[in-house]
């Protein structure tokens, strides 16, 4: 059997995920500080283990509606009303999901034909335009660049849309580089999209982790909420990465299709998971901010140390990663990240992962503790100065 003849074309045309080459490098090492995956180095809040671990005593370990969990919808809804002041329905506008990662999968499938056209920021998470070709669509990448802070601009938007053209997919606070939209930049972006009757996208997972303004809900712009699809979860600000548990919000119009393809793909999300969320939600506000406080604190400490390194990079006002450019040392991005692994044991992602402009820079993640922070910056402190080019 030639199994390569058996595998669709579009299937094939996706590269293996750069972070997860690198993760798995790593951990086949000794000694090696890992700065690679977007991992909290915290466990869940207690009352969320707590949760769980109540709610398997009670043996509750059967299907939920494929919905989701009602009581977590309504905790949801409740959540979206008192910060953003946008309302959804908990019975038909918000499906959870196993992870935001489902929800990109399960909302692209739902809206992609084959050869529509999404926009998507470039850098941006990898996963974007891979389940965009995934579900047979065409990932199309906007260019946005270091000097503007990688953020994504009308102008550059403009010169890519098509009549093919369906969906904008954003992510903000962004990974790979911190960057995070003003309310001011997103209604640009909010016009474009009237303009064009674009769908709107909107990854939100690390809404909780904005270190200068006020994250902005796409959905809250005025117009937004009936183009909108917001996705979010709990994997990085509830550190609950192993739970997998996300979510979508939208009009019942979208949901009803995207309930229809999730329905027979998942059926439903863990319900462990689901009665942790709950507990997250309700309970977990000061778990929330006593991480934010220490991520924060470890940005601080990571900017310093590569600006004292030499390396160039702008001060990331969001998520828990930084996006140093590397080219004092010569060498390109795949290049560096390898050496830096085998010579100096610090695994960091390769920026070119993340799209084109993502060229000659790395992602560091600052979801690790502070002692292997300070060591992983002194040992690419020796790196770059062994290859630094005069």
């Amino acid at each position: 059997m030639n199994w390569d003849e058996k595998v669709a074309s579009n299937i094939k045309a996706v590269p293996f995920s750069g972070i997860r080459k690198f993760f798995d490098l790593a951990s086949s090492m000794k000694d090696v500080i890992s700065l690679g995956v977007g991992e909290p180095d915290y466990s869940a809040p207690d009352k969320v283990i707590d949760a769980c671990m109540e709610s398997l005593k009670r043996k509750e370990t059967s299907y939920t509606s494929n919905w989701g969990l009602l009581p977590l919808r309504q905790e949801i809804a409740k959540l979206f009303h008192n910060r953003y002041h946008v309302d959804y329905d908990p019975v038909d506008e918000i499906m959870v999901t196993v992870g935001v990662s489902e929800a990109i999968g399960v909302v692209m499938t739902t809206l992609l034909n084959p050869g529509d056209e999404v926009l998507i920021p470039d850098p941006a998470y990898l996963a974007y335009p891979a389940c965009v070709s995934i579900a047979r669509g065409k990932p199309v990448l906007v260019p946005t660049r270091a000097e503007d802070e990688f953020k994504l601009t009308v102008e550059e938007l403009e010169k890519k849309v098509t009549p093919q053209t369906k969906a904008i997919l954003i992510g903000y606070p962004n990974n790979p580089t911190g960057t995070v939209m003003d309310r001011g930049s997103l209604e640009k972006i909010a016009d474009f999209a009237q303009k064009h009757d674009l769908v709107v996208i909107s990854d939100e997972i690390y809404c909780d982790l904005t270190y200068e303004g006020t994250h902005t809900c796409f959905a809250s712009l005025p117009g937004m909420k009936e183009r909108t699809l917001t996705m979010n979860g709990f994997s990085k600000s509830y550190a609950m990465t192993g739970l997998r548990i996300g979510y979508i919000c939208g009009p019942r119009e979208i949901m009803e299709q995207i309930y229809k393809v999730h329905q027979y793909e998942i059926l439903c999300a863990s319900v462990t998971s689901q009665y942790g969320a709950i507990a997250a939600l309700k309970y977990c506000d000061d778990d929330v901010k006593a991480m934010y406080d220490e991520y924060a604190a470890r940005r601080e400490m990571v900017y310093e140390g590569l600006k004292k390194i030499g390396l160039s990079v702008f001060k990331p006002k969001g998520a828990f990663y930084i996006f140093p450019d590397i080219s004092i040392t010569g060498m390109d991005d795949e290049e560096f990240a390898d050496r830096l692994l085998k010579e100096e044991k610090v695994g960091v992602v390769p920026g070119s992962c993340f799209g084109p402009q993502g060229k000659n820079h790395i992602r560091i993640s600052y979801a690790a503790s502070r002692e292997n922070l300070a060591e992983a910056l002194k040992r690419i402190g020796h790196f770059v100065d062994k290859y630094r080019k005069n």
